[in-house]
Parts: C-alpha cells; sequence; structure tokens
C-alpha cells in the first residue's frame, strides 16, 4: 500500500525551453538565408549559399595568414583592454570614493561616452601614427568610458559599514582597494569589462579598416573590397564566435553566469 501512495518525480525535459528557443531561432534563420541565396533577390554571391560560406570558413581556418592577423588583433586588442580598462578601473574608483570630483566630471563621461569614437581616428593618427599605436589607441578610448562609468557606479553601491571598518583597521589605500572596494564592487566592475570589451573590439576592427595592413579588420575590408563575400562572411562568423567566447570567459571568471540555461 506504500508503494502506491508514492509520487513518481516528473521526468526532466531534454532541452530547456530557453536552449529550444535558441535553436529554433538559429534554425529559422539560417532557413531564410539560404531561401534567400536561393531566391536570386539579390546580386550573385551577395548572399552566398550556406555550403559555399562553409567552404570558405575551412578555407580561412586552413590559411595560415589568417592566424597571424588574428594574433595582430587580439594582441591591438589585449592591450587596449589593459590600458583603458586599468585606467577606467581607477577614474571609476576616484569618482564614485569623491562626490566632488563625480560632480564636477562625471556627466562628461556620460557625454563622451556615446560619442562613436572613430572620429577620434584622424587625431590618433597623428599622435601615435599609422602602425599598431593608433589602433590601440582607439581600443582604449572605446573602453574607458563603460569601465569607468560602472566602477563609478559600483562605488556608490557598496556598504558603508564594510568601507568604515576598512578604516577603522587604518587600511591604506592600496589595501582599500584590493580587500574593500574591489571585491565589494566585483559585478560591477566585470559588467564594465564586458561591455568595454565589445566596444573595444569595435573600436579597434574599425580602425583596421580605415588604414592598416593587417589584422582581422584589414582582412574583412579586403574581402569586402574584392567582392569575395564568402571570406567575408566566414570572417564575421569567427570574430563572432570569438567575440561570444572571450566575453563568456570573461564573465566565468569574474563569477558572473553569462548565458542563462
Amino acid at each position: 500500500m506504500a508503494e502506491t501512495g508514492r509520487l513518481t518525480a516528473p521526468a526532466a525535459p531534454l532541452l530547456a525551453p530557453v536552449t529550444l528557443v535558441r535553436v529554433a531561432i538559429i534554425a529559422a534563420v539560417l532557413v531564410i538565408w539560404e531561401a534567400v541565396a536561393a531566391s536570386g533577390l539579390l546580386f550573385r554571391d551577395v548572399v552566398p549559399s550556406l555550403l559555399v560560406i562553409a567552404r570558405a570558413l575551412v578555407e580561412l581556418l586552413a590559411d595560415p595568414s589568417y592566424y597571424f592577423n588574428l594574433g595582430v588583433t587580439a594582441g591591438e586588442i589585449g592591450t587596449a583592454m589593459l590600458i583603458g580598462g586599468l585606467a577606467g578601473l581607477a577614474v571609476g574608483i576616484l569618482l564614485g570614493a569623491n562626490p566632488l570630483l563625480a560632480s564636477a566630471y562625471e556627466a562628461f563621461l556620460y557625454y563622451l561616452g556615446p560619442t562613436p569614437k572613430i572620429i577620434f581616428f584622424p587625431v590618433m593618427i597623428m599622435w601615435f601614427g599609422v602602425g599598431p599605436g593608433s589602433k590601440i589607441a582607439m581600443g582604449v578610448l572605446s573602453c574607458f568610458f563603460p569601465v569607468a562609468l560602472s566602477a563609478a557606479a559600483g562605488m556608490r553601491g557598496i556598504d558603508r559599514v564594510l568601507i568604515r571598518v576598512g578604516k577603522s583597521f587604518r587600511l591604506t589605500t592600496w589595501q582599500m582597494v584590493t580587500k574593500i572596494y574591489l571585491p565589494a564592487m566585483r559585478l560591477p566592475v566585470i559588467n564594465g569589462v564586458r561591455l568595454g570589451l565589445g566596444v573595444a573590439i569595435i573600436g579597434t576592427l574599425l580602425a583596421e579598416t580605415k588604414l592598416s595592413n593587417k589584422g582581422i579588420g584589414f582582412l574583412i575590408i579586403n574581402a569586402y573590397s574584392t567582392f569575395n563575400m564568402p571570406r567575408m562572411y566566414a570572417l564575421l562568423i569567427v570574430l563572432f564566435v570569438l567575440s561570444i567566447g572571450v566575453n563568456a570567459l570573461v564573465g566565468r571568471l569574474g563569477g558572473v553566469d553569462t548565458i542563462r540555461r
């Protein structure tokens, strides 16, 4: 009799609803793309078939020059994130900790933050030349603002009790930053870094498309100029996948669940 009253737990679904929705959207986009490619509504090769793009993707991944250019772009973005991220973090902590400075200067960050940074590229060329320096400067300028604004907001969200405890132990400024501020504002800083990474990638690639003879941006604009659309789409796909992977890695290292299943 006891067995008849036992409830059987429902079986877990093979795929979560969110995953099903994602798979359905991706499948729909691929079907629509293939239909447009087969219809001939656009100019030939402007929307190549998925098979042609897949072949171009295989050729791209087998090309040693691609990895050289990828390394160039990765180095520029990494350097830009290091410089711009640290500068943004320092400025954000300073503004968040000092109401007077925040009132005087934080508004300028909000005004300049949304400004398209590509308009400063001619200035960057004059200051740093046509080499990697100008591309790194564009990345620094792009990622600085999201990190600084996120860090300033994170500083103002820290529990005042934690700050008083740190001061009661007579911690130095460096100890306050490393032991009180950064642990308490981890989530805002990680989100700022993720936003900064996205705009740094955009700024660096745009700079490479304008004036460069190496890097992923150069490969993309070169494929476009020679009307090699399959290679251009292959480059965009690889760049998209790499950007998602790096973003997810930053979130995972920061303890942030970037993709909810």
